[in-house]
């Protein structure tokens, strides 16, 4: 079996003095290698194939097959580390709590030990008969967080 520490290895060698970043690699049993990177700004096809050259020199398939696939951590999909949700402060997000609870709003403060997020939500203000819509923080400790996603919206 290919050793997930050598993969690792080379793909952080490649990453170095680049804003990627690593979000996901797996190494099956039977040689399945599956890379995931990430970027503030999107992830280039030209470049998971550029990672995926650069692993492919580094690795002999004489000495052990396997198949590569190096993609993007997707759009949509939940956050698997930490720099995925410093990359989306300010934009819309989507946390599940740890007891179920399905949050939408604008990410506005991401720390590894809590989030904040704006969301609107009815508030009664003093000396109004009805609640108002207006926005409202809520700040999230990290291990009360299920996941989170970028949301996308469509208009």
């Amino acid at each position: 079996m290919i050793d997930p520490k050598k993969v690792n290895d080379l793909v952080e060698q490649w990453l170095e003095g680049k804003d990627y970043f690593l979000t996901d690699l797996k190494v099956t049993p039977d040689d399945c290698i599956t890379i995931e990177i990430d970027h503030a700004e999107g992830v280039w096809i030209d470049d998971c194939v550029q990672l995926s050259r650069f692993i492919e020199e580094h690795l002999s398939r004489d000495e052990e097959d396997y198949e590569l696939e190096v993609g993007s951590a997707g759009l949509g999909q939940p956050f698997k580390v930490f720099r995925q949700w410093t990359n989306h402060v300010g934009k819309p997000v989507e946390i599940i709590t740890t007891e179920g609870r399905k949050l939408k709003g604008i990410l506005a403060e991401a720390a590894e030990d809590h989030v904040v997020l704006t969301v609107r939500q009815k508030v009664l203000q003093e000396g109004r008969k009805r609640p108002v819509m207006q926005d409202v923080d809520l700040s999230l400790p990290m291990d009360q967080v299920k996941s989170g996603r970028y949301l996308i919206e469509f208009k």
